[in-house]
């Protein structure tokens, strides 16, 4: 049986539910779409390339430093000095066969997303398999799927109450509803995946459904077409706290502490609406104006400041107490495949054509970063990891390696950047002869065994995440197979 189809971009952790009935592709498609954009009612006229890829629950902690992170900006390149490729696990199992139904479970799938919580290390592959390790013991622990056929689309790591949280569609109901379910981490360190227990049974999330989790806020929004409804939910208990009837309304936004709700557009103005994100009470209503026949490539909210960018038009930043527009020209800001918002340093930022940049909203250019092309066109935020001061970006990026015959190789390097000077202050690369396989002690069990080398690791990277407690960098490759950088 196909599984579903899966779309690029990622939206702040919503994952929507798939359109009943479309084409699968086998493993390639397993997991349908896992963006915000990707069917979630009438998405204004913005294409999904442009729909803004917001601020991923780990990329937004607060300003706590982690054991192995934080300190002066003197101290941060030596986090990163003597990196090795220390460990290796593979989600693919010879034995899947004998607990898995559907066909595309049992191939090997790229990693699509890694979470690390508390010394356990979870991958997703692009089939719905989802592997745990033990980073203590080096072992897997356990595969995440309860049933032969739960494919699971996304993962979410709830800090509130040291739980994760699985996605997943099944093949009874054609891969067409979301099913959520928690498990307290330390449960699944023992491997009794059975003491946890589903979440939001009473919403029918189906096509264009879906479930978007918000650790800013501590918030899970869910929209249930069937019912035409959002609802707000508590992320500490999953108490539900409110709804929102979803009568001419086209997107809600997040923001820490609000939500914008932007409705339905008339040719010259779109209706907004903002309430507060506690108890769902309105706060403030107003009308943008646009211009005629030109499509709204994006509309985003960050606190009092609305961004605006419309086909071939400046992009305009929206003062929502003063009334105040800020123009930035359109040869000067070019419409992005993905924005991420910084909270605690109150600027974004912009990817496109594989480069990065730093804006505030005033509309200036505060960084362009000197050694950091994102080596992915489509700039999935799974290969881009902000650190919690919001003072490093760590990403997959384009290398400058070369083989004997002077040809580009297929291997990229992972590069660790200053947000606020652009900088980059390490690298881990195949060509850096001080990058190496970590050397096994005679005797030790507690190892793994690592068949790659390090341009084998460092080839086809699909995912990345920075475990900042164990100052460690995780990365994901097309084969399925997982990589631990530590020092």
């Amino acid at each position: 049986m196909d599984g579903p189809k899966r779309s690029q971009m990622r939206v702040r952790l919503r994952v929507t539910a798939r359109r009943r009935g479309g084409a699968g592709d086998g493993a390639d498609g397993a997991g349908g779409s896992r963006s915000g954009a990707g069917g979630r009612k009438r998405r204004l006229d913005a294409p999904v390339r442009n729909s803004a890829a917001k601020l991923l629950r780990r990329e937004i902690g607060g300003r706590q430093l982690a054991s192995c992170g934080g300190g002066p900006a003197s101290a941060v390149p030596e986090r990163f000095r003597n990196m090795q490729l220390q460990e290796e696990f593979d989600t693919y199992d010879d034995n899947a066969h004998l607990f898995v139904k559907l066909q595309f479970l049992k191939k090997r799938s790229k990693i699509i997303e890694i979470v690390a919580a508390k010394d356990i290390i979870f991958a997703l592959a692009h089939s719905g398999l989802c592997a745990a390790f033990n980073r203590v013991t080096n072992k897997r622990i356990a595969f995440l799927n309860l049933t032969p056929d739960e494919v699971i689309r996304s993962l979410f790591y709830n800090k509130n109450n040291d739980s994760l949280i699985t996605v997943s569609v099944y093949s009874t109901d054609n891969f067409s509803t979301l099913k959520c379910r928690t498990t307290p981490i330390e449960y699944i360190r023992r491997n009794q995946l059975d003491a946890g227990f589903p979440l939001f049974e009473t919403e029918s999330l189906k096509w264009p459904g879906f479930v978007e989790f918000d650790d800013v806020n501590g918030k899970v929004l869910t929209y249930s077409a069937q019912d035409g409804i959002y609802k707000v939910f508590d992320l500490k208990n999953y108490s539900f706290l409110y709804s929102i009837p979803d009568e001419n309304v086209q997107e809600i936004k997040i923001s820490p502490g609000i939500m914008l709700l932007i409705y339905d557009r008339t040719p010259s103005y779109v209706p907004l609406k903002i309430l507060s994100i506690e108890d769902g009470k309105p706060l403030k209503s107003f009308r943008h104006l646009l211009h005629r026949n030109k499509k709204v490539d994006f509309i985003e909210q960050f606190n009092e400041k609305l961004l605006v960018k419309q086909e071939d038009e400046n992009f305009q930043i929206l003062d929502v107490r003063s009334s105040d527009i800020t123009e930035v020209s359109v040869s000067k800001f070019m419409t992005p495949s993905a924005f991420i918002f910084l909270y605690e340093n109150n600027l974004f930022l912009t990817f496109r054509n594989r480069t990065v940049a730093v804006w505030n909203f005033r509309g200036e250019l505060v960084t362009s970063f000197e050694d950091h092309l994102l080596w992915h066109h489509d700039c999935s935020t799974n290969n881009i990891y902000i650190t919690s001061d919001q003072d490093l970006i760590i990403s997959y990026c384009k290398s400058e390696a070369v083989a004997e015959d002077g040809t580009v190789t297929p291997v990229g390097s992972i590069n660790m950047s200053e947000i606020m000077s652009g900088k980059c202050i390490a690298k881990i690369a195949a060509n850096d002869p001080a990058v190496s396989i970590a050397p096994r002690r005679t005797g030790c069990t507690k190892r793994s065994r690592v068949w790659s080398t390090v341009s084998e690791a460092l080839e086809d990277v699909t995912a990345l995440f920075y475990d900042e407690d164990r100052n460690e960098i995780y990365t994901g490759n097309k084969h399925g197979l997982v990589h631990v950088w530590s020092n």
